[in-house]
């Protein structure tokens, strides 16, 4: 019988070796050591100088309202003073219709926009119209900061909602005073930029941190072989542009800006007190701490009723409505809660076990960033 191969076999019988577990636990932990933790790339955590985004705005009417429009005389004589421009002269008394509204328009010109590009017009009313549906903008000439026309708005007013009213009550649905125009703004004018000065080019963070712009520097260096950028400060890396690249400058960019980089993100929570909102950062920890939270709840009802004159009252006794004000105040038992967390999970299941709510959540986090035990920073907005 011929001799057969067979795998070697581990002490446990499952066929697999002992040293292929090795090579295999060693390769996993090389590859985790190169891979970048937090790798982004260059592009959508930074931008070169000189691309950026142009503001415009420009004062203008919407026309066609269903007697939603504003009630002053200022939209009566922009009116008149627009007709004037088309050689027709009319007497401002007789253009009483709440049927136009003055507006801002508003919109945000990209870098490199050319002449022909369409993008999307915000439209605000300035005075005291209840809503922009069914409306149309007249052609508006939007200007930039340095006071010139750089693009023109026209078109159907889209407000993605609805007002309506009647005697005694009324419905609303998003809200009315603020619309779009989709592609409304025809660019007319092509805004000045410059991208370097052929002989280095600067990179600006969307947010200055020192280790990431020297990560992004070594990158850089790292990726064209050879000491071309450096960091001027924690928000900006000044690159030299490399011989190759002396007439190239969009390619160099495009090359710079597919790189990866490994960030540093800090650790942060994010709180908007207005809605109730908090983002907690995946780094977030705790120092070891209690905490007892209970919150008040104060609940106020208005009742009105009727006192009518009682049989046989004089004739002068009238029919009243009084006010009834009930007022209940409660307090919630809390308990002490122990909080050390390393992480995030641990810290929301501790946080949780009080049964806070948002708001009580945002208390809670303020009041451990005052104590010292919060290692993170706190943003509120």
């Amino acid at each position: 019988m011929a001799n057969q191969n067979y795998p070697s076999k581990s002490e446990d019988g499952s066929g697999i070796k002992i040293t292929d577990i090795v090579s295999f636990i060693v390769i996993m932990l090389l590859f985790s050591i190169l891979t970048p933790v937090h790798a982004e790339r260059i592009k959508d955590i930074a931008r070169f100088e000189g691309v950026r985004d142009n503001q415009l705005i420009g004062y203008g009417i919407v026309v066609g309202l269903d007697g939603t429009g504003d009630k002053g005389t200022a939209a009566v004589q922009s009116i008149t003073n627009m007709l004037k421009r088309l050689n027709l002269t009319i007497d401002p008394r007789q253009l009483q219709s709440k049927n136009v509204a003055l507006v801002v328009v508003t919109s945000s010109m990209p870098a490199f926009a050319k002449p022909g590009m369409k993008i999307d017009a915000l439209i605000s009313t300035i005075g005291d119209s209840k809503s922009l549906q069914g409306g149309t903008l007249l052609l508006t000439p939007l200007k930039g900061p340095d006071g010139k026309v750089y693009a023109l708005a026209q078109g159907p007013v889209s407000i993605g909602g609805f007002s309506a009213e009647g005697e005694g009550a009324s419905a609303q649905k998003n809200h009315p005073t603020v619309g779009k125009i989709p592609e409304g703004i025809t660019i007319e004018k092509e805004p000045v930029f410059i991208l370097g000065n052929g002989e280095d080019i600067r990179l600006f963070l969307n947010r200055a941190d020192f280790a990431t712009a020297d990560t992004i520097s070594k990158m850089i260096n790292r990726s064209f072989a050879g000491d071309y950028a450096f960091p001027v400060d924690p928000s900006s890396v000044k690159i030299t542009v490399p011989d190759e690249y002396r007439n190239q400058i969009v390619r160099l960019i495009t090359d710079i800006e597919k790189l990866n980089v490994s960030i540093d993100l800090p650790a942060r929570i994010v709180i908007n007190e207005r809605t109730g909102t908090i983002v907690i950062g995946k780094d977030v920890k705790i120092l070891p701490v209690a905490i007892a939270h209970g919150s008040i709840a104060i609940e106020i009802r208005e009742n009105s009723q009727v006192s009518q004159p009682a049989p046989f009252a004089p004739e002068t006794a009238q029919t009243v409505t009084v006010p009834r004000t009930d007022l209940a105040v409660s307090e919630q038992k809390g308990s002490l809660v122990e909080v050390s967390g390393v992480d995030l999970g641990e810290i929301v299941r501790a946080l949780n076990a009080l049964g806070v709510t948002p708001r009580d959540l945002i208390s809670i986090l303020q009041s451990l960033k005052t104590s010292g035990a919060l290692m993170a920073e706190l943003e509120i907005i």
